[in-house]
């Protein structure tokens, strides 16, 4: 006689297996959410991005759950202190305009000059501004930034190739990037892409570029062309290309 579970006490098995797990992942749910729950703000799924909370490996999924409107992306900006104000869509042409669009004046203590992009774009700034730039700075410097530069964030307009134009809209044209030039230190002295690349500010400057890379679909810059020897193209959408 076999001593093998008829097929009847297998399935009985999976249920209870089933109802265990369905059990653990309700009780799981419920302590992570109760008020006085043990496990830290940067690691709970279910608290919402935090700009100044240290990054974790929940953050991208905080991330992404912050760009799924525009509310939620404006309240975690004001939040964290960035000086922005929400601005109607911009619809300039069927392939040109800004979703969610923002006018950026700053982060903090950090100041740059006023530029209308998209919701998402600034959100992605403001984290590689906190969790990339300033540290940076910090350790290279001894002081933070004062000013980021940038070449403005929409341009509706086609790629931009060594031959010319790409043939496909850029994604400045919907402002989902932003090109930084350089910055401006606390004590007033200015590191620009172009003069500073291959200076003694070089392995700062290489240093906030692989953080970009962190926050940033497409990072962008000297090492990539000719056409980005001076300034960082910092694109929401693509596959991790940091160059």
């Amino acid at each position: 006689m076999s001593d093998s579970p008829s097929p009847r006490r297998r399935a009985l098995r999976r249920v209870a297996l089933l109802l265990l797990l369905a059990a653990v992942a309700y009780l799981g749910q419920a302590l992570v959410r109760h008020p006085d729950t043990p496990l830290p703000d940067e690691w709970n799924l279910w608290e919402p991005l935090r700009i100044a909370d240290p990054v974790t490996p929940v953050t991208g999924f905080k991330l992404r759950r912050a760009l799924d409107t525009s509310d939620m992306c404006v309240e975690i900006l004001q939040d964290g202190g960035a000086a922005i104000d929400p601005m109607p869509d911009l619809d300039q042409s069927e392939t040109c305009g800004i979703r969610d669009r923002v006018a950026l004046r700053g982060f903090k203590d950090l100041r740059l000059s006023p530029v209308e992009t998209a919701c998402p774009t600034a959100l992605r700034l403001a984290l590689w501004v906190e969790h990339g730039i300033q540290p940076a700075a910090r350790v290279a410097f001894g002081q933070e930034v004062a000013r980021l530069h940038h070449f403005s964030s929409y341009s509706c307009r086609e790629i931009r190739t060594p031959d010319g134009g790409g043939g496909r809209m850029s994604s400045h044209a919907t402002a989902s990037a932003i090109d930084i030039s350089g910055v401006t230190l606390a004590d007033g002295r200015r590191i620009d892409l172009l003069d500073g690349w291959d200076g003694p500010d070089g392995d700062f400057l290489r240093r906030i570029r692989d953080a970009a890379c962190t926050w940033f679909g497409t990072t962008l810059g000297p090492e990539y062309n000719a056409l980005h020897r001076d300034h960082f193209h910092l694109q929401d959408r693509g596959y991790g290309t940091c160059r």
